[in-house]
């Protein structure tokens, strides 16, 4: 038997508190208004005071950290909620229903999204996981849209650009809350499936 008794539970807290450590680094470093110019793993590490190595450890890349913060913003966001989109017994309550989830996401840490989305423009790596994601949120459409009947990849293109974070950004400016964007969202989705 070991001298010290192995306490796997207490471990396992530790682990989990690290790593939410280094998440909640790299949000603040992005939301500082110098800190995404010097976004690095670097930098995450300094700010979360844990080793370089520890950082590459639990999330092995610049874009493994990214994948799950954008993750964690997610929950925050309340994206769980999506799945009620799915099983909403009308059309048009589950297309509104998706860009109501939707919107509070993207309302839920703009700046720290759009400099995500920035470095994805710049970063490949990051670009590519940021790509993936946006590519689920057009099947997602695609599924809802087909609800309404045979719709052309031309409507889906054009409901995956009114329901984009770019789109809610532009239209909730400075001002603008979430309860103001997310019915004009609506409103202007539903005319494309309805022609209305």
């Amino acid at each position: 038997m070991s001298p010290r008794p192995y306490q796997l539970g207490q471990r396992q807290a530790a682990v989990d508190a690290t790593r939410q450590k280094v998440l909640d680094a790299a949000r603040a470093l992005l939301a500082d208004p110098d800190g995404s110019a010097a976004f690095s793993l670097d930098a995450v590490a300094r700010r979360a005071d844990v080793a370089r190595a520890t950082v590459y450890y639990r999330f092995e890349s610049r874009s493994g950290l990214l994948e799950a913060l954008f993750d964690t913003l997610a929950a925050n966001g309340r994206m769980a909620d999506l799945a009620g989109a799915f099983t909403h017994p009308d059309p048009a309550g589950a297309l509104s229903r998706f860009v109501a989830c939707f919107g509070r996401f993207w309302a839920s840490d703009r700046l720290v999204l759009r400099r995500i989305r920035a470095i994805a423009v710049l970063d490949p790596e990051v670009g590519a996981v940021i790509a993936a994601r946006d590519e689920r949120r057009r099947t997602g459409l695609r599924v809802l849209a087909g609800r309404f009947g045979a719709v052309g990849e031309d409507r889906v293109d054009v409901l995956h650009a009114l329901t984009s974070f770019e789109t809610f950004d532009t239209l909730a400016g400075p001002g603008r809350e979430p309860d103001e964007v997310i019915p004009l969202v609506t409103e202007l989705v539903l005319r494309v499936m309805t022609g209305g």
